[in-house]
């Protein structure tokens, strides 16, 4: 008799490179444990996928472009307003979302199994017409809870455990309003499901208990009470540099030629004021008195004058870089505050809008670092008194180096891969 193959997964994740190097390190725990799996996301990251032995598969529409336009710039600019958000948001995906739909339905061909990320919520659809099982996979609370209300207005407000619970369900709501006209045809016409109407589909992922896979810490996100049996936190998913990397000579000469020096860097946000924002982190450098080392890729800046004593990079690894400096400064992204506090480094977070505001008040509720700063009210003098507490502060430092030492001997791709196996194999 043959042996039964391997088990396929289809993991799908869409958005920057913070939203998809978390499912990369997934994907590849959850290849070490004997499944097939493909990674569906976009083209600028097959390479680094395919590199780590992983299948890719594609689906199209490059987030750092959309990001660039007119549109992107405005849904950054609306965080402050949750309402306009979640409008923006749902207005950048509808002209991609048919296109999206073919390509997720497609890159599921053949699976046993389907993980997906909230933004490629069309995973869960593709599993139940294929009657597979399917996880979510988060790295940002997507469960509702009554212990803060639903991003963006975590981290900014909290109105109540009754009124925190239903902001979660109306943004769920609201999503679905706003796309169901495509999605409920698609579901008929190319899945042969029946339609959801206007109920839609997350009280169904709660009757069914879909899982909800945290790459979360409960170390820096303590496990909300009311969470069901069915929603995990596993710890991070980090994503570490190849080992044959080798940083240039100039920045072993830069790091060696005096003090730690700060980073700063903003992932993908692109701030309305580019150059300005610049020359208030060169202000707040200087006055704070610390050497820099300065992310410019996130603004396409490289050609602003900088001092001697900061060094421009396009992009560098966090995990190679972040426990040789002295703190680091950041937009707040998921995937930038878990390795800052791997590296055991204080931070001071400026956050943009999205989910950032929640992690800048983690990072300032866990004392690793001070007020945030949000991007509107950013100055030189403001950040330079920021990095200053940053650095000096006799507790932010302790408190920072032991949170490091205790994420670092988690292990959330572990943890995860266990619990779609579970899912798979029950």
């Amino acid at each position: 008799m043959t042996e039964p193959g391997p088990l396929r997964i289809t993991v799908l994740t869409v958005g920057s490179r913070g939203d998809v190097q978390p499912y990369i390190a997934l994907s590849g725990g959850l290849q070490a444990a004997g499944y097939e799996v493909r990674l569906a996301t976009h083209a600028p990251f097959r390479e680094t996928i395919e590199s780590r032995g992983l299948e890719f598969g594609s689906i199209a529409m490059d987030p750092r472009e959309v990001m660039r336009g007119r549109e992107g710039r405005e849904w950054m600019e609306s965080g402050e307003n949750p309402v306009h958000f979640v409008r923006r948001l749902v207005h950048l995906i509808r002209p991609h979302l048919r296109r999206h739909l073919g390509e997720v339905q497609a890159a599921c061909d053949g699976a046993d199994g389907i993980v997906f990320s909230p933004l490629a919520f069309a995973g869960w659809h593709v599993a139940e017409s294929l009657g597979v099982p399917s996880c979510q996979a988060a790295l940002q609370p997507a469960a509702p809870t009554r212990a803060f209300p639903t991003l963006p207005l975590a981290g900014r407000w909290d109105f109540g455990g009754t009124v925190n619970r239903l902001t979660h369900l109306l943004s769920q709501q609201f999503v679905w309003q706003a796309l169901r006209s495509t999605l409920d045809p698609w579901r008929q016409k190319s899945l042969g499901m029946s339609a959801l109407g206007l109920r839609g589909p997350f009280r169904a992922t709660r009757r069914r208990r879909t899982p909800v896979l945290h790459g979360i810490s409960p170390l820096v996100l303590p496990r909300p009470r009311d969470w069901p049996e069915w929603v995990h936190l596993t710890g991070y998913w980090f994503l570490d540099r190849p080992p044959d990397w080798q940083p240039s000579a100039r920045v072993i000469e830069f790091l060696a030629a005096g003090p730690p020096p700060v980073y700063v860097g903003f992932g993908s946000m692109i701030p309305r004021d580019p150059a300005g924002t610049i020359d208030a982190v060169l202000g707040a450098l200087h006055r704070a008195g610390v050497r820099g080392i300065v992310a410019t890729g996130w603004m396409g800046a490289t050609a602003h004058a900088f001092p001697d004593d900061v060094l421009a990079l396009d992009e560098i690894p966090h995990d190679w870089l972040f426990p040789r400096v002295a703190a680091v400064v950041h937009h707040g992204g998921a995937g930038t505050t878990a390795a800052a506090m791997r590296a055991g480094r204080p931070a001071v977070v400026v956050p943009f809008f999205a989910d950032q505001p929640f992690w800048a008040e983690r990072v300032r509720a866990l004392g690793v670092g001070p007020t945030p700063i949000p991007l509107r009210r950013l100055t030189a003098d403001r950040l330079a008194s920021a990095i200053r507490s940053a650095v000096t502060d006799e507790g932010i430092a302790p408190r920072a180096a032991e949170l490091g030492e205790r994420l670092r001997a988690e292990d959330g791709v572990g943890n995860a891969v266990a619990i779609v196996d579970r899912v798979l194999r029950r």
